[in-house]
């Protein structure tokens, strides 16, 4: 059964804690990304980490190569478990983040974190894709060529869609991470501003590791209810 990443993306951080507490023995994992980052910093994370929760660093590091691995090494002494880099910064750029990694770490270290690479956005259509690949390219022949450069440069996995898993799972085998954006409970009626959605049942089929829920936990009346739907609808 794939683990369960819940989106911290709320205003402030006092949100965000309250929100780990409530689900903490519930969920491992906890995604922090560029808008509580922003706002909170990487005290945020200390904090987390502090009430012995797992943090996701979503941060999508897209820049020349130095600068990627100083951002990685920075995340690294934060104690993240798992952070995303894009993987159209290039090889090179991939292969510098990886490198700082085991530097750090042995490579096998069980507190290595996983570097993922995030692929096409759950919220792009192929026709939002037009100004970088006119030719028509079907969206999951554009994640599998990213995802054979991620794999090329020694990253852990990658970030795609359901729709996309079950294509890249048969490619890169049962070793190769999954994160899986856009998870929309059966019963959620909104796709929120996502455009490339599934339930969690069906990204677990398609055989995704890990899966992002942000609006259906953190914007219901009770989240710890909305995560045991989730957690019951997964086990069934």
């Amino acid at each position: 059964m794939p683990e369960v990443i819940v989106a911290l993306d709320v205003e402030e951080g006092n949100e965000a804690l309250k929100l780990v507490r409530e689900l903490k023995g519930k969920v491992d994992y906890f995604k922090i990304g560029s808008r509580i980052f922003t706002a909170e910093g990487p005290a945020l994370i200390e904090k987390i980490n502090r009430l012995g929760c797992s943090v996701f660093l979503d941060l999508k590091f897209h820049d020349i190569p130095a600068t990627v691995a100083g951002s990685v090494r920075a995340a690294c002494s934060l104690g993240v478990r798992m952070m995303t880099l894009h993987t159209t910064g290039g090889v090179e750029m991939m292969k510098a983040a990886v490198r700082e990694v085991e530097k750090k770490f042995k490579k096998f270290s069980a507190k290595r974190p996983l570097l993922v690479g995030v692929t096409v956005l759950t919220s792009i259509s192929r026709e939002d894709l037009e100004i970088i690949s006119p030719a028509r390219d079907e969206i999951s022949d554009i994640v599998l060529r990213l995802a054979t450069k991620a794999k090329e440069a020694g990253l852990d996995g990658i970030v795609s869609s359901a729709l996309e898993t079950e294509r890249i799972r048969k490619e890169f085998g049962k070793d190769f991470v999954i994160v899986t954006p856009g998870i929309r409970p059966s019963g959620y009626n909104s796709t929120d501003d996502q455009k490339r959605v599934a339930t969690p049942k069906s990204a677990a089929k398609a055989g995704s590791n890990f899966l992002v829920i942000g609006r259906p936990v953190y914007g219901a009346s009770s989240p710890a209810l909305a995560v045991d739907g989730i957690l019951r609808e997964l086990k069934e």
